[in-house]
């Protein structure tokens, strides 16, 4: 396990990344999709919207249980069809800059033992905490990477 303190503080920063990314976008390209499978930059950044939650309810099963089961969590059917398009930007945001800051509070009350937990996850051969939010931070980039592939294009 690495630094919690580093990963702590880049997901604390990370709205502090997107937001002003997403807000580069001219309003009329917000919402254009480069090809009907592939996201907007509108979608990415909503999507981020509604991560914290579900990572927060893992965190509680893992903290709970010896080795609990858990499933990937792939955008549903609706998302991948457009449902992102319809959800308010501004709306989305907020709610990400809110919830990020009771992630991170959640985070910093962990303690060393805490971040070891592991669990059984079906597609990855080894899974804990540390990497469950190592894997919150990279995922969150990479849509931050896709927004400005399709800002700077």
């Amino acid at each position: 396990m690495s630094d919690t303190t580093t990963l702590i503080a880049a997901l604390e920063n990370a709205p502090g990344i997107i937001i002003p990314l997403i807000r580069e976008a001219p309003p009329q390209y917000l919402k254009r999709r480069p090809s009907p499978t592939k996201w907007s930059a509108h979608e990415h950044a909503c999507h981020l919207s509604t991560g914290d939650g579900p990572f927060l309810a893992r965190l509680d099963l893992m903290l709970a249980a010896p080795a609990p089961y858990i499933r990937s969590m792939p955008p549903s059917p609706e998302e991948e069809s457009g449902a992102l398009l319809s959800v308010d930007l501004d709306q989305a945001l907020d709610q990400y800059v809110r919830e990020r800051a009771g992630l991170v509070k959640r985070l910093k009350e962990l303690s060393v033992e805490d971040w070891q937990r592991t669990a059984v996850h079906e597609e990855y051969r080894h899974y804990s905490v540390w990497i469950m939010f190592r894997h919150l931070l990279t995922h969150e980039m990479l849509h931050a990477y896709r927004i400005e592939e399709l800002l700077l294009k």
